[in-house]
């Protein structure tokens, strides 16, 4: 499933539970909560770049481009650090509630103390279990109800959830990259 089909559902979700007056009917039943739909959107996002994310080799993790125009990008620790970050705060703002880790204050790129394999991808696998959590608890009744955004403005529960769910794939494609460069193809091209 790429990038357009995933929109592409939300939009359609979108478009679903924000018809005024559209009447429940028996088939409405057997539908699958707004949940579980959003849920198997996430799966799919982490199912490409948590696995990205471990096929670089440890020592490759400090990586960036060097041969073009790539002064001041982040090194591929960044790129997994930056996603894990916004996925507590769009998590936090779904649940109304500070992140429960320590997501390196203003700097988008996570906590400098985090530079290893092992904790940039257990920041990352976490980061992923916690927004997996909030997003569970979006229902029918909540869905379109205003909450905070990171960025301070009102904002819904799906709209955090759809961020939740496109902001990784904004820095998978470069992370992707990332691994081309070193010789490896990524896992979901294997």
């Amino acid at each position: 499933m790429n990038m357009n089909i995933v929109v592409g559902r939300l939009f359609l979700l979108l478009l679903v539970v924000s018809v005024p007056g559209a009447a429940p009917t028996a088939k409405a039943a057997e539908q699958p909560a707004v949940s579980e739909v959003l849920k198997g959107n996430l799966d799919y996002v982490q199912n490409s770049v948590v696995p990205a994310a471990e096929a670089m080799p440890a020592d490759k993790f400090s990586f960036t481009p060097t041969n073009g125009e790539f002064k001041g990008v982040r090194t591929y620790a960044q790129l997994i650090k930056h996603i894990a970050v916004w996925n507590y705060r769009f998590g936090a703002s779904i649940l109304e509630e500070k992140p429960p880790v320590d997501t390196g204050g203003s700097d988008e790129n996570g906590p400098p103390a985090l530079n290893s394999k092992t904790e940039v991808t257990k920041f990352l696998t976490d980061s992923f279990a916690y927004l997996q959590k909030a997003i569970a608890t979006i229902d029918q009744k909540n869905l379109l109800l205003p909450i905070k955004a990171p960025w301070g403005r009102p904002v819904t529960r799906l709209g955090m959830a759809v961020s939740g769910i496109d902001h990784p794939f904004d820095l998978y494609g470069q992370m992707v990259e990332y691994l081309r460069l070193n010789g490896i193809v990524p896992p979901a091209s294997r």
